[in-house]
């Protein structure tokens, strides 16, 4: 019977395998949800939307993609490397295309 990689074979340490996982989904998921927010808020501004109404949207979907990002994290059997690399990688993407279209505003 061959090994299949989809499943990940069992932590040797569940508690702490558990434990960076939750680190990961908070502070990976807050950059992820930090550069989501920006760009969000940004394209909703050029878009032509108030600032203050991109804003409070912008927000408003971010608590709910941070929501989702930390439930996926913690659920997920991926290794967490992978994880962190498309948290924060997404995130600082996400960054730099809201400092790109914050530029183009201006």
């Amino acid at each position: 019977m061959s090994h299949s990689p989809a499943i990940a074979r069992p932590a040797r340490f569940p508690r702490l395998h558990f434990a960076a996982r939750v680190v990961a989904a908070v502070f990976g998921g807050y950059a992820f949800t930090w550069g989501f927010i920006a760009a969000a808020m940004a394209l909703l501004f050029k878009a032509g939307m108030e600032f203050h109404d991109a804003e409070f949207l912008a927000s408003a979907v971010g608590l709910l993609v941070f929501l989702v990002l930390f439930l996926n994290v913690v659920a997920s059997r991926r290794r967490l490397a992978l994880v962190w690399l498309a948290l924060v990688g997404g995130g600082a993407a996400l960054a730099a295309v809201a400092s790109l279209v914050q530029a183009s505003v201006a």
